[in-house]
């Protein structure tokens, strides 16, 4: 596993827990500095384990391609294919040397219009919460963007990468969408999309005439519910009830203290910006510290 899919597997666990704060540093416009904490404002899906038939958890192992030889760390390096198995070599250490220069602060450059931005751009969402008491320059923020219907948009530096982010006002909440970079998306001709044609005017009037009467005020959130994912967790439900193909656990987990982490996010957003001190349960979840983007990272030779 390369580090970009180490990164993207540990944000995908991160998701998969009640949420917690991923990432923590200050929001820089002028002389304004804000601290603030990132949330991941969506869940991920369903993680099925791989087992054996003993349910014993499998581990990923790396072979080569021609002797079919498991590979230990120190003899995986990454490269570059050039073509069919031709391959520039890419050392751990290049790769730390080109890692942009560690930072706390998400530098909002400038504002641009909401309606500017093609959704095309837009990639995670994530909760920007204050991390201070005092939430005043927080709430101006967010109330002088929102009423203007403007965007931040902003650099930061998290688990060794750089992200473009737009920073958007929504009921007083800042939210961060990271962006796409302009070179990773393709275009209409690249995609093959035939060339644009006038249509028939009356075929349009027909057409406006049909999308009105489907028309309603507000887009519906309960529209986009995962019917796979609803009709997966019921069927395991139903095998658990039976207790078909529940495979028993190889030992029994050490006993440890009952303790509950989980957080509710729009709890801690409330909390921070009235003012006060989020709970000690919550304060504990959200300030976990940061997990390493190098686990699992193979070495070079």
């Amino acid at each position: 596993m390369d580090k970009d899919d180490s990164n993207q597997a540990e944000e995908e666990d991160l998701e998969q827990e009640q949420p917690h704060a991923i990432w923590s540093g200050i929001i820089a416009f002028g002389l304004v500095s804000l601290p603030v904490s990132l949330f991941p404002a969506h869940r991920g899906k369903i993680a099925l384990k791989m087992v054996d038939a003993n349910g014993a958890l499998l581990k990923r192992q790396f072979f080569g391609e021609n002797d079919r030889q498991p590979l230990e760390r120190d003899d995986i390096v990454r490269s570059y294919e050039i073509e069919k198995y031709h391959y520039v070599v890419v050392e751990d250490e290049e790769l730390e040397a080109l890692e942009p220069k560690k930072s706390r602060e998400i530098d909002l450059k400038r504002f641009v219009p909401l309606s500017s931005i093609n959704p095309v751009y837009f990639e995670r969402a994530y909760f920007l919460v204050p991390d201070s008491d005092t939430t005043k320059a927080y709430r101006l923020l967010a109330k002088s963007m929102e009423d203007e219907q403007r965007v931040g948009i902003a650099s930061f530096v998290m688990h060794g990468k750089d992200y473009l982010v737009a920073i958007i006002a929504e009921r007083g909440i800042l939210r961060a969408e990271t962006l796409r970079f302009h070179d990773e998306l393709r275009t209409p001709e690249q995609v093959g999309l035939p060339k644009r044609q006038p249509a028939d005017k009356a075929l349009v009037e027909r057409m406006r005439a049909a999308i009105g009467k489907s028309m309603r005020k507000r887009f519906d959130g309960e529209l986009l519910s995962d019917r796979h994912t609803r009709d997966l967790m019921q069927r395991i439900e139903a095998k658990l009830k039976a207790g078909t193909d529940v495979l028993p656990a190889p030992e029994e987990p050490e006993a440890v203290e009952a303790e509950s982490n989980v957080i509710d996010l729009m709890q801690v957003l409330k909390e921070r910006l009235q003012g006060r001190q989020v709970s000690k349960q919550a304060a504990g979840k959200a300030s976990k510290p940061e997990r390493s983007s190098n686990r699992g990272k193979p070495r070079g030779k």
